[in-house]
């Protein structure tokens, strides 16, 4: 089956988690950086589980992408002293495919499910009897001769992570005993995640560096590993021994990623509010319909950290650009319309 096929079992050896080449992730809680309040609490859940010798409760991790999600899956099994397993939502394509994982599983073992809010209706309705009363209630035959199957399934983990949890049901959500949401880290740790995984790259990187690079990674450790490498590289061919600020400066110019950490899609997102709809408001659909992008990219790689960064608005009518969002295209923001205002009094946002 196609998710039998995606999953795979992870051994306490750390050389499972990195493949040929060093990973960049960390594989233990105390190497794990940010995010210090969900951390902490992560950590008290998992020494009473493993204390008790019991399957951790059910966990569920929300955020923007790029921010650990997955990562965090590995430690938890990892420190739980267990299997891991993983698979995600849209691979999960009929009821067969999870029955099979779940019978397969281990005892206090991690089902880890990536984009958990792609299941489909089917293999979702499956999944509350095994999450709440570790069993698995089937159908096998049809018409007359149909007959209801139960299995009884050993305790698990299940980890599901999402960066549209508003996408998830009511009562899948509420079957998580244990959510947690991942925020955008701040500079400070982004400079020690970049220093750390420079050392793992084995490149003689500068603390100077490490933050240049750190402040333009939009808060994210997925972007600021991505950064480094391509850092890396034009360092390797420039010939320089150290990356310096200097270095990474020259090297993300020419990525086009600015001082902001905004990059060529983040300004054609900002200037097509700007040049060809004064501003906004403007619907999401519209916009991506002129970038030529889907909407989820839109909503879940691009807007979230110009939102956060407070260049763009997300009003009842669609979106405008903010003061800092004119600034940051080198316009000077126009004087707010009264038409303007109004729309921003009422309406949907699409």
């Amino acid at each position: 089956m196609a998710a039998e096929q995606d999953t795979r079992m992870v051994s306490g050896d750390p050389s499972a988690l990195e493949g040929d080449d060093p990973s960049l992730r960390p594989v233990r809680l105390d190497d794990f950086v940010g995010q210090r309040d969900m951390r902490a609490n992560l950590r008290v859940f998992v020494e009473a589980a493993r204390g008790r010798r019991e399957a951790m409760d059910h966990v569920l991790f929300h955020g923007p992408p790029g921010l650990g999600k997955t990562t965090l899956a590995h430690i938890v099994a990892r420190e739980l002293g267990v299997g891991f397993r993983g698979t995600s939502g849209p691979v999960i394509a009929r009821a067969g495919d999870l029955a099979a994982i779940l019978t397969n599983l281990q005892p206090r073992e991690v089902l880890f499910i990536d984009e958990i809010h792609r299941l489909n209706p089917a293999v979702e309705e499956l999944l509350y009897p095994a999450m709440e009363d570790y069993q698995l209630d089937l159908v096998i035959g049809e018409g007359p001769a149909a007959r209801s199957v139960r299995i009884d399934l050993p305790r698990f983990t299940l980890v599901g992570a999402t960066t549209r949890a508003g996408l998830l049901t009511t009562p899948l959500r509420e079957r998580f005993g244990i959510p947690l949401r991942l925020d955008f880290y701040d500079v400070d740790d982004l400079a020690v995640i970049v220093a750390r995984a420079a050392a793992l790259l084995k490149t003689q990187l500068s603390p100077d560096g490490a933050r240049e690079i750190a402040a333009r990674s939009r808060g994210t450790p997925r972007i600021a590993s991505r950064l480094l490498r391509r850092v890396r590289d034009f360092a390797a061919v420039d010939g320089a021994v150290e990356v310096g600020a200097r270095e990474a400066d020259s090297a993300l110019a020419r990525l086009d990623v600015d001082k902001a950490g905004l990059d060529r899609m983040d300004h054609r997102y900002l200037a097509c509010i700007a040049e060809k709809y004064g501003g906004g408001p403007v619907g999401v659909e519209t916009i991506a319909a002129v970038l030529s992008e889907q909407r989820d990219a839109i909503e879940d790689v691009i807007e979230p950290y110009l939102v956060r960064e407070g260049l763009v608005q997300r009003t009842p009518r669609g979106r405008m650009l903010a003061t800092d969002g004119w600034k940051a295209l080198g316009l000077a923001p126009p004087p707010t319309a009264p038409d303007q205002i109004e729309l921003l009094a009422g309406g949907q946002d699409d």
